[in-house]
């Protein structure tokens, strides 16, 4: 018998007998149920692909990435970038700004990056001697991260020639 791959550990007929070649050791795998996740679907092996249940997950809402990023992101790039929460505050509408505008993700990470970034300038600037509180608002968010990298469909002009 040769490497266990992922079509043997699925096939019902083998699953009492599965041997583990990694660690040398036979398992019986009729009673285990596998949980996997990704990203995308397309990449996964038709064979396995039809051996699997696929659920999917959206990704979070705007107002719930708004209150993960005033409860979690901002305290910690506030800390991670050595200032104080004192020393800069987010507007609602510029954390909206930055969410719509600067990332287009299910998850977290790029917003989180872009708030870091904000809070990375702020830190400079502290540095430099500006000791002021520092407000970001919605207008205020290109100057820290430039243009939107990001328009929304209702923005962009549908009759321009070359806009997608």
């Amino acid at each position: 018998m040769g490497r266990a791959g992922p079509t043997e550990a699925l096939d019902p007929e083998q699953n009492h007998a599965f041997s583990d070649h990694y660690i040398n050791l036979p398992f019986n795998l009729s009673n285990v149920m596998f949980i996997a996740t990704a990203n995308q679907i397309d990449p996964v092996p038709s064979a396995l692909r039809d051996r699997m249940e696929v659920i999917n997950l959206s990704g979070y809402t705007e107002e719930e990435k708004l209150q993960i990023a005033k409860r979690y992101l901002i305290p910690r790039q506030v800390t991670e970038n050595g200032i104080s929460e004192k020393t800069i505050t987010f507007s609602d509408e510029a954390l909206k700004t930055v969410i719509s505008k600067y990332t287009r993700e299910a998850g977290l990470r790029n917003l989180e990056r872009e708030i870091g970034s904000i809070c990375r300038k702020v830190a400079r600037k502290v540095a430099e001697g500006n000791e002021k509180h520092f407000t970001i608002s919605a207008v205020s968010v290109a100057k820290y991260l430039g243009p939107p990298k990001f328009l929304r469909e209702a923005e962009m002009e549908s009759n321009e020639t070359g806009v997608a």
